[in-house]
């Protein structure tokens, strides 16, 4: 992924809500089968890391990304944004 097709998703995901929050328990199995459902339903989602959790996001978001065959997006703070683009594409990225 560029940067250019990094910048044009996180700008898609500024807009957008976290759909799923990861708290103290961490990435549970049911938690990557969630995140996996939800990039089937969307390419991008954004998910936020509570308080509470102790891992670093950054990790989190690169293990993932490795579970759910995502990419990252980005990590900003406890946000992370994963797309993982549908078998027919629906967001256009810039070349």
């Amino acid at each position: 992924m560029t940067n250019k097709q990094r910048a044009y998703l996180s700008s898609l995901a500024s807009d957008m809500s976290p759909i799923l929050q990861i708290g103290k328990a961490s990435l549970t199995p049911e938690y990557t089968n969630a995140v996996d459902e939800a990039l089937e339903a969307r390419e991008l989602i954004k998910i936020n890391v509570l308080k509470n959790c102790f891992d670093d996001p950054k990790e989190m978001a690169q293990v993932l990304s490795e579970r759910t065959h995502s990419e990252v997006v980005r990590v900003i703070g406890r946000k992370i944004i994963l797309y993982r683009p549908a078998k027919k594409p629906v967001i256009k990225l810039p070349q």
